[in-house]
């Protein structure tokens, strides 16, 4: 379990806190989002959690371990970014994958390599040059090089942001898939549809967090991400509309081909 308790941040030079006492914990297992507006305070929290930028009001509990004693958490958790080219260090695949498991044997180097690229769907790729993926297979590196390292807890953080549709259905069944196995994933996020593969929706405003949705009451407040101006997933206006037509359709998965199958079995086509 990940738990942030009183945390709050302030920039140098900035006289506001971006994050104010703020609260909450992540459990084992879950997919955890993160939205709020540009600015609110997200990739903060990312990197406050991942320990790339330090942490000097409240305290940060990783498996109970304070996140402040980087040495024992480091392997517990990884960060994707949005851009993945920033994060690119090596023109090969297999290189990049191998820079962070120096030390290892390897065999053990070998094994994690093809699990990882495994996991993403990238395997067939293992030993061609990054510069000849697109953007979103470039991502799916990352997450790999990150699952290499066998950390129980990831952050994306807006993973989604520059990647086209296809691109970003890949990135949602990696997610999901990641959660069966056992990861424990908090997504920061702009992107409505990643708010559908969460168990949990924390909303942050002015560096608070002033609303927690579940899974299950996605459509009772479906009006409060109007409320903090946060897009709808379209889904869910969808599924809005028909119920303010009395057509009352209960999703479990959320996804478009779900909503087709029940429409049928309402027509009876």
């Amino acid at each position: 379990m990940i738990r942030v308790e009183n945390v709050s941040f302030k920039y140098k030079n900035k006289d506001l806190k971006i994050l104010d006492n703020l609260n909450f914990s992540v459990k084992d297992g879950e997919i955890l989002a993160i939205v709020g507006k540009n600015g609110s305070g997200k990739s903060t929290i990312a990197k406050l959690i991942s320990g790339i930028i330090k942490l000097k009001h409240g305290n940060i509990f990783i498996d109970d371990v304070n996140i402040k004693d980087k040495k024992e958490i480091r392997d517990k958790i990884g960060i994707v970014f949005q851009n993945p080219e920033n994060q690119i260090i090596f023109n090969n695949i297999y290189d990049e994958l191998a820079f962070s498991l120096k030390g290892l044997e390897k065999s053990e180097i070998e094994n994690r390599i093809n699990t990882a690229l495994q996991q993403v769907g990238m395997l067939e790729h293992k030993n061609d040059d990054l510069y000849t993926l697109s953007l979103g297979q470039k991502q799916r590196i990352m997450i790999a090089e990150i699952l290499a390292r066998k950390p129980k807890y990831i952050v994306l953080d807006e993973p989604t942001s520059m990647i086209d549709s296809k691109g970003k259905e890949e990135i949602y069944e990696i997610i999901k898939n990641l959660k069966k196995e056992g990861y424990t994933i908090i997504c920061i996020t702009n992107n409505a549809d990643e708010i559908l593969i969460a168990d949990r929706t924390l909303i942050l405003s002015d560096g608070h967090i002033v609303n927690e949705i579940s899974r299950k009451e996605l459509m009772e407040k479906f009006n409060i991400f109007k409320e903090f101006d946060i897009k709808e997933p379209t889904i869910l206006q969808i599924l809005s509309k028909l119920k303010e037509n009395d057509i009352n359709i209960d999703l479990q998965e959320f996804t478009a081909d779900e909503l087709v199958t029940k429409l049928k079995e309402i027509l009876k086509v």
